[in-house]
């Protein structure tokens, strides 16, 4: 299990069934007891789900969603997809199948944005930051959890930011496109890059910061990690892509 402050992310290991259902509440209920809120099922390793593991699965996601957290499901096999699209469970939670991430193409130079925005970040306004975010985000044809996995993405990467960089020197870049919206987070710290295909260390220095990247990549669509073309510091840019049940038409309320 990977766990941060409040989002953690648990590998579901073997069938989801009568037999195993108790053991996977009591690591979700002790989560949620010590304040997480947001909460992935891993379900890579899960060929069937039984009636007592899609229970599981209901009851859980109603009580994160009291509590205003969100419980999701990723890595779905097909077999297990179909049950829980009988049970209408992916009408009302985030569901992704197995292989079925995005692929996100670069922007051409020539595609203007719809709007732009940024603004500056500091320890004390984390929370601000993020909620702007938010706030600009329902502008486009997202849904709430989509906004709620974003808004968490990002206040990962301006913690890192913040925390091992630089207090004052954080901007945040909000830019809409019209399949897209994607956030650029820029201190003035030492530098750091990361390809796209490269596992963050496990120890060391960076160790904490690597485990902020994987749920950054978990939670967005894309995330890529450069040193600034000029001076020092870091951009790390998060992408979300707008679901593909519709585009965006119109867009207000923005600011360059």
């Amino acid at each position: 299990m990977e766990r941060m402050p409040d989002i953690a992310v648990v590998n579901v290991a073997g069938d989801l069934d009568v037999t195993s259902v108790g053991a996977l509440r009591r690591t979700i209920d002790a989560l949620i007891t010590d304040g997480c809120r947001r909460i992935v099922l891993n379900m890579d390793d899960v060929g069937f789900a039984d009636s007592a593991g899609l229970g599981l699965v209901l009851t859980e996601l109603r009580r994160m969603r009291s509590l205003g957290g969100l419980l999701s499901l990723t890595n779905v096999r097909p077999r297990v997809y179909m049950s829980l699209a009988l049970m209408r469970i992916v009408d009302y939670m985030p569901v992704s199948r197995a292989g079925s991430k995005r692929t996100v193409s670069e922007l051409d130079p020539s595609v203007l944005p719809l709007w732009r925005t940024t603004f500056p970040v500091d320890a004390v306004h984390l929370g601000e930051a993020r909620d702007h975010v938010g706030e600009l985000m329902r502008g486009m044809p997202f849904s709430e959890d989509e906004i709620f996995d974003m808004t968490l993405a990002c206040g990962e990467a301006l913690g890192n930011a913040v925390d091992h960089t630089c207090a004052r020197g954080v901007l945040a870049t909000v830019t809409a496109y019209d399949d897209r919206i994607e956030v650029d987070v820029a201190d003035c710290g030492e530098g750091f890059e990361l390809g796209a295909d490269e596992e963050p260390p496990d120890t060391g220095p960076g160790a904490e910061r690597g485990r902020g990247i994987r749920l950054m990549r978990l939670l967005t669509d894309a995330v890529s990690i450069k040193r600034k073309p000029s001076g020092k510091g870091t951009v790390v840019r998060l992408v979300k892509l707008v679901p593909v049940r519709e585009k965006i038409g119109v867009v207000g309320g923005a600011g360059a």
